[in-house]
Order: C-alpha cells, then sequence, then structure tokens
C-alpha cells in the first residue's frame, strides 16, 4: 500500500527546488517552515488513508454511464466530499473566492501525493484548479462572482472542452460553433470528445469551459473563443437553475484511469431545454479563446507532470517491497540460509535503484518548475528572468516526468516478474494509468517542439545558457566537496552538461539558419537529454545540501548511481539531435 512520502518531498521542496530560500528571504508571505510542514503531512495522510485504499475499487469498477448519467466508483462519492471538507480545492485560489492564495509548490506537491493515492481520482480537482485559473485571469467580474466561489470550495467541479474527433492537437480545425444572443449570452452547438471528468454524481453542478468559433470568426486558431457552460444554469441568487443543454452521450474504454470518466459530450442537440442550444458565457474577448485556454493549460501542463512523479513513487514503492520479501535464487554473496531475497541481485537492485532516481530526479525538476512559477508572480525583482524559466522548464517537466512514469511502472512490472502481469498484485494499473500522461496536455512531442522553437530562443538564448551555467555550478561544487562517495559523479555530470550545451548551441544555429526542420528531428532526443541532466544535476544539488550536517550518505550514492549509471545516455542523445536530421529524411520514404 501507498505511503506517501512526505519528508522525502519536504527536503526536495526546500532544500533543491528553492522553497528554502524564498521562506528565508520572506517571498512567500507568511508562510513558515511549520505551516509547510503541516500542510504537508495531513495531505499525505489524506492521500495514504483515503484516497489509495479506493485505487483499486477505482480501477476495477471505473466509471458507469446509466440512464444519462455517470456514476463513479464505489466510496469514490464521499471521498470527494471528504476532499471539500479538507479545502483542498482552494490551496492556490484567490483568497477573495475562499481559497488559501498558497504557492503553487505547495498545490504540486500535495497534488504528487494524491495521484500516488489513484491518478483517476485526482483528475477531478486537477481540472477543476484550471478551470479557476482561467475564470480568475480572464472571467468578467459578473462569472467570477457567480462561479469561483463554489468552483473554488469543491462544490461545483471544473472541466477542459478542446478536442473534437476530428480536431486533436490542431485546435484551429474545430467545428463546435457559438451564436450570440441579445441578452449577451451565446449558444453552443457541436461534440467534445476526451472529457475528463465531464459528467459525474460528486458534485451538484459542473463548469465547463469549452472552445467555439462564432460565425465571422478568422480561420484557424485566430477565430476561437472560450465560453463557461455549466451542467445546471444558475440563478442570480446562486441557486441551481435547469438543465442546460448539453450531456454525456458516452464513455470511452480506456486502458486506464477507469475511475476516471472520460466523456464525449454533446451541446446544443434539444435535449434539455426549451431553446436548443448550450447556454454559454464569454470567457476573455471574442476570438482569444486560445490564450484564455493557455491560462489553464500551461500550469495544467505541469499537474500531468505531477501526474508522472506519482506514479512513478508508487510504483517504487511497491516493486520495492515485493523485491524485500520475494526469494528466489541465491545472490551472489548471499550468506543467509535458503533463498535470497530478489532485492539482493544485481539485476534487480539495478531496476530498483533506476526506478528511485528517475523518480527523485523528475520530482525535483518539476517542484523546480512550481518554484519558478511562484516567483514570477511574488519575487520582487527578476520577475521577466523567473517567467521565462518558468517557460523553459515547463516542457521538460511534462515530458520527462511523463516518460519516466511509464518506464519506472514498466520497471516495476519487471521487478516483479510473472506476478507483475497479473492484475491482482496491482503493478500492472500504474502502468496502464501513467500511458496517457505522455499523450494529453499536449503530446510530449509537442512539448518538444514548444522546448526548441519556442523556450530556447528566450532572451535570444540567454535564459538556456544561463540555466547551462548554474548547472555547471553544481558539478563544480561537487568537485570541490571532496566527498569521497560522490564517485565519478563531477566528471559525468561536466560530460553531461557539455552534451547538453552543444546540443543547445547547434539547434539555436539552425533556427537561426532557418533550418526549423533539422532542428525538429532532434526535438525530443534533446528533451530527454536535458530532463537526464537536470535530473543528475538536481540529484547532485540534494546530495550536497544533506551532506553539509554529514548526514547524506543515502543522497550521495543515489546520486552517483545516476551519474555514472544514466547519464552516459546524454552521449547518444547529442549525437541524435546534432547527426539524425539527415538520416530522418532520407528514411521517411518508407513511410509513404
Amino acid at each position: 500500500m501507498y505511503k506517501a512520502p512526505v519528508e522525502e518531498i519536504a527536503f526536495t521542496l526546500k532544500h533543491v527546488a528553492g522553497m528554502g530560500e524564498a521562506l528565508s528571504k520572506g517571498l512567500l508571505g507568511d508562510l513558515g517552515e511549520d505551516l509547510v510542514d503541516a500542510i504537508l503531512a495531513e495531505a499525505g495522510r489524506f492521500a495514504t488513508e483515503e484516497v489509495a485504499p479506493l485505487a483499486e475499487i477505482g480501477d476495477r469498477q471505473g466509471a458507469r454511464l446509466a440512464d444519462g448519467e455517470v456514476r463513479l466508483p464505489d466510496g469514490w462519492r464521499d471521498l470527494y466530499r471528504n476532499w471539500i471538507a479538507g479545502g483542498w480545492n482552494g490551496l492556490t485560489a484567490p483568497e477573495a473566492f475562499g481559497g488559501q492564495a498558497l504557492p503553487h509548490m505547495l498545490n504540486v506537491a500535495a497534488l504528487e501525493m494524491w495521484n500516488s493515492g489513484s491518478m483517476a481520482f485526482a483528475l477531478a480537482p486537477t481540472l477543476t484548479m484550471g478551470a479557476i485559473e482561467a475564470v480568475s485571469a480572464h472571467g468578467s467580474a459578473v462569472l467570477k462572482d457567480k462561479y469561483l466561489e463554489k468552483m473554488v470550495s469543491g462544490e461545483w467541479t471544473g472541466t477542459m472542452n478542446l478536442t473534437e474527433p476530428h480536431a486533436g492537437s490542431d485546435l484551429g480545425v474545430l467545428k463546435t460553433r457559438a451564436e450570440r444572443r441579445d441578452d449577451g449570452s451565446y449558444r453552443l452547438f457541436g461534440q467534445k470528445i476526451f472529457i475528463t471528468w465531464g459528467e459525474h454524481d460528486a458534485a451538484e453542478n459542473i463548469i465547463h469551459l469549452a472552445l467555439a468559433r462564432l460565425p465571422d470568426a478568422p480561420a484557424g486558431t485566430r477565430g476561437i473563443s472560450l465560453f463557461l457552460v455549466p451542467k445546471f444554469l444558475v440563478n442570480d441568487d446562486g441557486s441551481l437553475g435547469p438543465r442546460n443543454d448539453l450531456f454525456c452521450h458516452s464513455l470511452e474504454h480506456k486502458l486506464g484511469i477507469h475511475g476516471s470518466p472520460t466523456c464525449t459530450m454533446i451541446y446544443g442537440d434539444g435535449k434539455f431545454g426549451d431553446e436548443k442550444g448550450a447556454v454559454g458565457w464569454l470567457v476573455g474577448e471574442e476570438n482569444k479563446g486560445l490564450a484564455c485556454m493557455f491560462t489553464m493549460m500551461n500550469n495544467a501542463r505541469l499537474a500531468v507532470g505531477m501526474q508522472g512523479v506519482a506514479i512513478c513513487e508508487a510504483a517504487t514503492q511497491k516493486a520495492l517491497a515485493y523485491a524485500r520479501e520475494r526469494t528466489q535464487g541465491r545472490a551472489p554473496g548471499w550468506s543467509g540460509a535458503g533463498m535470497s531475497p530478489i532485492v539482493e541481485h544485481p539485476d534487480v537492485a539495478r531496476m530498483l535503484l533506476t526506478m528511485k532516481a528517475l523518480t527523485q530526479g523528475a520530482r525535483a525538476i518539476s517542484y523546480a518548475c512550481a518554484h519558478a512559477i511562484d516567483m514570477s508572480h511574488r519575487a520582487s525583482d527578476d520577475r521577466r528572468h523567473w517567467q521565462e524559466r518558468a517557460a523553459l522548464l515547463t516542457p521538460i517537466a511534462k515530458s520527462f516526468s511523463t516518460d519516466a512514469g511509464v518506464e519506472v511502472a514498466s520497471l516495476g512490472i519487471q521487478v516483479h516478474g510473472g506476478m507483475g502481469f497479473i492484475e491482482e498484485t496491482g503493478a500492472a494499473r500504474y502502468l496502464r494509468d501513467a500511458r496517457i500522461a505522455p499523450i494529453y496536455e499536449g503530446t510530449n512531442g509537442i512539448q518538444a517542439i514548444d522546448l526548441v522553437t519556442r523556450k530556447l530562443q528566450l532572451s535570444g538564448g540567454d535564459q538556456v545558457k544561463g540555466f547551462i551555467a548554474e548547472l555547471r555550478e553544481i558539478a563544480g561544487a561537487v568537485r570541490n566537496s571532496n566527498l569521497h562517495g560522490f564517485g565519478e559523479t563531477a566528471a559525468r555530470l561536466d560530460a553531461a552538461i557539455a552534451d547538453l550545451d552543444e546540443a543547445t548551441a547547434w539547434l539555436l544555429k539552425m533556427l537561426a539558419d532557418g533550418k526549423a526542420a533539422e532542428a525538429l528531428s532532434g526535438a525530443t532526443p534533446y528533451q530527454r537529454l536535458f530532463g537526464l541532466v537536470l535530473a543528475g544535476s538536481y540529484l547532485a544539488k540534494g546530495a550536497l545540501a544533506e551532506s553539509s550536517d554529514g548526514a547524506g550518505e543515502g543522497r550521495v550514492v543515489l546520486c552517483r548511481f545516476a551519474a555514472e549509471n544514466l547519464l552516459a545516455e546524454t552521449a547518444a542523445l547529442c549525437d541524435r539531435v546534432v547527426n539524425g536530421a539527415a538520416s530522418l529524411a532520407a528514411a521517411r520514404i518508407l513511410l509513404a
């Protein structure tokens, strides 16, 4: 059974990602370490004792559609009500609407624990938090006053309605249409697919944020508008009115996250109401909806990265517990009676340590991204620097962490051997759940395109160059520590950072020369390269922080393992970035 790693999370926040320094400088308001520790402890308790025990039930039963209504798995309605009672939905929400306005770092740490407990359950609040951000940033005063308080409390949940059967990542071709009405409202008509928690029985109302196109809108993404469309219309006094003209037509039968209802939504076919059309209200300006939606999507991408971290942690805990109990053969050097626990076998130990290194590395990257987001709002100066740092880290946090989730969950099955392939052990669920995360909120390939074509060029390339210089300082600190336990860590970090520097310079040159195809051919390997270097560097930073008081042996040896076993991959990745474009272009004839 999963147990939230509260101490590890707190350490990473404070000593690796930057929260400790922010607290000491008073950049996080009245927040102090005692309150941070109390919030993390209670979030961990909730995840361990209330969320995790219902994960298997959710996976086995799944969400069910009957008579037009979606029923959640047994116990999930009560679980969600306990969630509301705990006030968890409003950690970072505006105080004016009942939120606590706490740092984003705390929220993503809590999200990690809830997703480890059950990724399918945690998707509901994740989407609601994103909807709150979008309405807070772009909604009119009327919309904020009418909807935000109940959304912040969690009494009403939120969704994001982008995808259509013919329009996945290319939103410019979406067909859902909106028509103006004289009273300032709009009527929506169309179909949306893959809508997470689009219909359910845990909350009394569901607030959909839907993209649609007006009749006179420009073509492509320049003609998309964003609308707030509630399941139940809301009266002026805040009470619920009649059912709006939208409904869940069907639920997807998915590889994983079975407890999370993934809905096909129909807008405006006349099933409800006196007039066809789902009633909605404009969020932001007409034809500017994509910019509004990206307010929701950017932080949602980090939240999805946290899902990857969460799966890593849960799968690692399960595999390690199994490896300590399962006996098989006799490992080299085993002196005990009978067969040895499989954790003693070198290959199993290698897999488990790889899982731990990827978990802790992905966690640090994601928390560092959250720290940059916080500083972009709270730092007294250098806000542009922090905005750019958050922008640079977001695609890496999303992609590296979710790829790690799949890799670690797969290794977890391997550690279990044949029992990992059997559903009853629970190891397979982590892989099934993890597999969606590299796909949604922008596939990891799209994240790589964004990283290479947009984020590397921030401040003319100075942001990424400055970041690489910071990583070199970490490697130098390892070398200067003179701790024997680091082994070849400093040299391996130096080599990996050199690979990152070379690949970065080559990509920037290709972009400057107008050779986008060549640059994009290496975008995904580059993204992986960047993530590995960050993971190794942050593991070293944590090891240095804990070793300052002589108590860091565990972090030092894990850092060394990652440096000497995982970072060698960066040389091959750099080679793929710099030299892989020509062979890719030549081989594409095989795909015709």
